[in-house]
Formats: structure tokens, C-alpha cells, sequence
């Protein structure tokens, strides 16, 4: 896969990719969200990367691509579609936190979500974040995300208080 934006280029893996992967993983946005995906040793990343890349070419997910910047070719974060629940895909993005508000995750979320959802056949995506991540939920609805929950829901395991949103293929 490869997606080009004005700005940004969305690619697959490579194991080359570990020390990027890790260092953006460490940023305190991600270890308060989504800290399964804080990847504490750049081996830890290496493992993880690996793993990801084994996903690809299948249907069964999760389906991971770093994002880098067009002008300087740096990885600043991903954006993925993984299983969710009863055969329905949720959308993942996390951008490093040095270069966030820039607009990146909207850009790649936006131009993500119809060629993912055309790979997968799918013609809807979830997308679950929590409900105090403003950043994320900003995100959703930028890129065409309507809303249909905001209360305690299940969060990694464990309840918490979520916001719950779907984009439909036009």
C-alpha cells in the first residue's frame, strides 16, 4: 500500500522502522490513551513491526501503516483498521506528539478510509476513543466520523467513559 496526501505518505512497515516506532510510541498522549501501543525497547517495536507486517496481503487485520512526511521523510506516527466486534472494523491513528496540530491525522485518517474500506470490502468503520481525548474525537468528525455514543463503555478492558462514532462509504 502506498497513499500520497499533500503532505504525507502512508507506506507498510519495514524492520528498519523500529527506533521511529518506539520513540513515537513514548509520548505521554500515547500512554495515556492507548498504552498498549507504548513500545518500551526499540526490540519491543522491532517485535511488534514484525508481527504487523505478517498481517499484510490478509483480510483478518490489524492492517497497520506508518505515516511519513512528504518534505522531510519522517515517521511521525500510523494509522490502522483492526477488528473490532461481530465482524465490524474500527479505525486506529496516533500521530507523535511533536507533530501534532498540524492537521496530520486528519489528513491520513481521510485519505486512509476509503482506500482501506475499498481493500477490506467494507462499507463502514468505527471509531472509539476515549471520551477526553478531544484531539481524537475532533479527528472523527473531521473526517466524516458521526457520532452515536458518548457514555461508560468498554475500553481495553476495562469500563470507561467512551465516545463511539461510524463513517459510511459514500
Amino acid at each position: 500500500m502506498r497513499i500520497e496526501t499533500e503532505r504525507l505518505i502512508i507506506t507498510e512497515f519495514t524492520a528498519d522502522m523500529a527506533q521511529a516506532v518506539h520513540e513515537n510510541s513514548l509520548d505521554e498522549d500515547n500512554r495515556r490513551f492507548v498504552p498498549d501501543e507504548v513500545f518500551e525497547t526499540v526490540e519491543e517495536a522491532r517485535e511488534v513491526i514484525g508481527f504487523l507486517m505478517s498481517c499484510y496481503g490478509g483480510t483478518e487485520g490489524p492492517l497497520t501503516y506508518p505515516v511519513f512526511t512528504k518534505h522531510a521523510g519522517e515517521n511521525i506516527g500510523y494509522v490502522q483498521l483492526v477488528p473490532f466486534e461481530d465482524g465490524l472494523w474500527e479505525i486506529g491513528y496516533h500521530i507523535a506528539k511533536k507533530r501534532t496540530g498540524k492537521g496530520y491525522a486528519s489528513e491520513a485518517v481521510r485519505a486512509f478510509l476509503p482506500v482501506i474500506a475499498a481493500t477490506i470490502g467494507i462499507d463502514e468503520i468505527y471509531g472509539v476513543c476515549l471520551s477526553d481525548n478531544v484531539a481524537s474525537k475532533q479527528v472523527l468528525k473531521k473526517c466524516g466520523f458521526t457520532p452515536f455514543f458518548e457514555g461508560t463503555g468498554d475500553y481495553q478492558g476495562d469500563k470507561r467513559h467512551i465516545f463511539k462514532a461510524v463513517w459510511k462509504k459514500p
